[in-house]
């Protein structure tokens, strides 16, 4: 099978291509396992921690990708949940022990075991991926695989980041970057709580106006000031300047919710400004996203199929896996980027 895949990890500059085309053999689903012919498979900014070693995978190479939708080619021994045909989707969990104590009380995504697909298991940029059964994931009629795909993380951790907020309608939220994540966030904000306003920090003009699109009642720069003080603010960015100035625009006893895998040491002096009444006091709070549980991948497909939510989406060629990983890197962002498999 093709298969775009990560051999050495460095900087995405100019003269380093960091993903390989290459001809690799088709993966065999073993006991309990599923063999995934993969149709499409979204390109995320967690991809670009991975490749750059910030997030390295444990072994190399590896496949990345783990917002793959695709059908169920060939079903393992014992192997019985689905049938050969049937649209499954593979999210960034890929698998958990299902024994500790944080899998029986419903927080998977804390397992000691979690395994993340596309760094500890290959993934999606590819024409096959293998995943446990139980952790492949039904995907409705609503969406066709190129829509779809990013729903599986973008859309799925960004509904964890929401209800993480614990904001009510009425209430004013922020969200920081604005990328893949933001965009559907900012729609399902829209649905659930239609009395809120929603008020956008990003980087570029085009990001900005893309927001404002989408009906975000305002949208600056990162350390704009709002008109109004925020209930809660989702910050998305990979770096800490955001957090700081988020901390500023909370209304006492707001929530700051930070959904990154991680954050560059490169500009931690940001947080040197902090001043503890005026950004930290009157009960403040940052709260972290740790990856996802497969119940908010269910969640999140079944509120967006009722609500009629459908992503912006960019295509690619598999490919041309660098091409949107460089873009992204850029800032080059409309929505989602998806490698169309097939």
């Amino acid at each position: 099978m093709k298969a775009m895949v990560l051999a050495r990890v460095g900087r995405l500059e100019e003269g380093f291509p960091p993903l390989e085309l290459r001809d690799v053999p088709a993966p065999e689903p073993g006991p309990g396992e599923v063999l995934v012919r993969v149709a499409a498979c979204g390109v995320c900014h967690t991809e670009l921690d991975e490749i750059e070693g910030r997030t390295p995978p444990p072994r190399l190479p590896v496949i990345p990708g783990h917002q793959a939708v695709g059908r169920v080619e060939r079903c393992g021994e014992d192997a019985s949940l689905y049938k050969p045909g049937d649209r499954v989707g593979v999210a960034w969990i890929h698998s958990a022990c299902g024994r500790c104590a944080y899998c029986l009380g419903g927080r998977e995504n804390l397992c000691p075991e979690f395994r993340a697909t596309g760094r500890d298991a290959d993934g999606g940029y590819a024409e096959y991926a293998v995943v446990p059964e139980s952790f492949a994931l039904p995907i409705p009629d609503a969406w066709i695989d190129v829509e779809a795909a990013p729903l599986l993380c973008a859309g799925a951790i960004g509904y964890r980041s929401l209800r993480l907020t614990g904001m009510r309608s009425g209430q004013r939220l922020g969200l920081t970057g604005f990328g893949a994540s933001g965009h559907l966030v900012l729609k399902l904000a829209r649905h659930e709580f239609p009395a809120s306003d929603i008020f956008v920090f990003a980087r570029s003009e085009p990001e900005r106006a893309f927001a404002l699109e989408l009906g975000a009642r305002w949208a600056g720069a990162t350390e704009d000031a709002p008109p109004e003080p925020l209930e809660a603010i989702i910050d998305t960015t990979p770096v800490w300047k955001p957090v700081a100035a988020a901390l500023r625009r909370l209304a006492p006893g707001g929530r700051l919710v930070i959904n990154a895998v991680r954050k560059e040491n490169t500009d931690k002096e940001a947080l040197l400004g902090l001043d503890y009444p005026a950004d930290l006091w009157m009960e403040k709070e940052i709260k972290s996203v740790a990856n996802v549980t497969r119940q908010d991948v269910r969640g999140f497909l079944a509120k967006a199929a009722e609500m009629g939510l459908r992503p912006e989406v960019e295509t690619y060629a598999l490919a041309e896996a660098n091409v949107a990983l460089a873009e992204l890197k850029l800032g080059r962002i409309r929505g989602a980027k998806v490698l169309k498999i097939r």
